[in-house]
């Protein structure tokens, strides 16, 4: 699925997807080794919660200049806000008065 993802055929639709991508263009696993979108992605992830996201996403900067994280996290904040998480559901507790 995250190759298909890859190439735009559909939306990662939770951090697990989106730790995929990452790791699709960080090895150029059937795409074109990408590291700004690598960044971008784990970055993401990393924000919706997945454990290993913001290590790879560490070591995907190391190999990165200055410009070309900035450019990765205006990326990930763009489409975060185009994307925005549903809030989780609030459980409701009733007390019998």
């Amino acid at each position: 699925m995250s190759l298909e993802m890859a190439s735009g055929g559909a939306e990662p639709a939770n951090a697990e997807d989106c730790f995929g991508l990452g790791m699709v263009f960080s090895a150029g696993a059937g795409v074109a080794i990408d590291l700004v979108q690598a960044h971008k992605w784990f970055n993401i992830a990393a924000m919706r919660g997945h454990q290993d996201a913001a290590q790879m996403r560490r070591e995907i900067a190391e190999q990165m200049i200055d410009s070309e994280i900035g450019c990765a996290q205006r990326a990930a904040r763009d489409w975060l806000k185009a994307h925005p998480q549903a809030p989780a559901p609030v459980a409701r507790t009733r007390v019998a008065a």
